[in-house]
């Protein structure tokens, strides 16, 4: 069964994937024309890893007239950063909260 985080790891293993979400990182809101305009793959290539963005909700598209506008949703990321680097980071934050507290601590024995 591949499950929604499944989906985010395969999408953002592909370079030219992380690519685009660069480029909507930096303007969102592009159309397929503008995303390919920077890329040196074929429209369809581009369209095929934007249908594996979107089915990893990284992307979401709203219709303007004719024109399919493409924006980054930073949520998914989010919670892969929440589920499997976050947890990690704890610790290493905490330790320096208690590194700044003996520290601190210390100091005021001193004075």
């Amino acid at each position: 069964m591949v499950t929604d985080e499944d989906k985010v790891f395969k999408a953002l293993a592909d370079v030219s994937r992380r690519q685009l979400l660069d480029r909507l990182h930096k303007k969102n809101g592009l159309t397929l024309g503008e995303l390919c305009e920077k890329h040196n793959m074929s429209r369809q290539a581009v369209a095929k890893h934007l249908i594996l963005l979107e089915a990893a909700n990284l992307v979401v598209t709203m219709k303007r007239g004719r024109e399919k506008l493409h924006y980054l949703n930073p949520v998914p990321i989010s919670e892969i950063y929440m589920r499997w680097i976050g947890k990690f980071e704890q610790k290493r934050v905490q330790a320096l909260q208690n590194l700044k507290h003996a520290l601190e601590e210390n100091g005021n024995e001193n004075s």
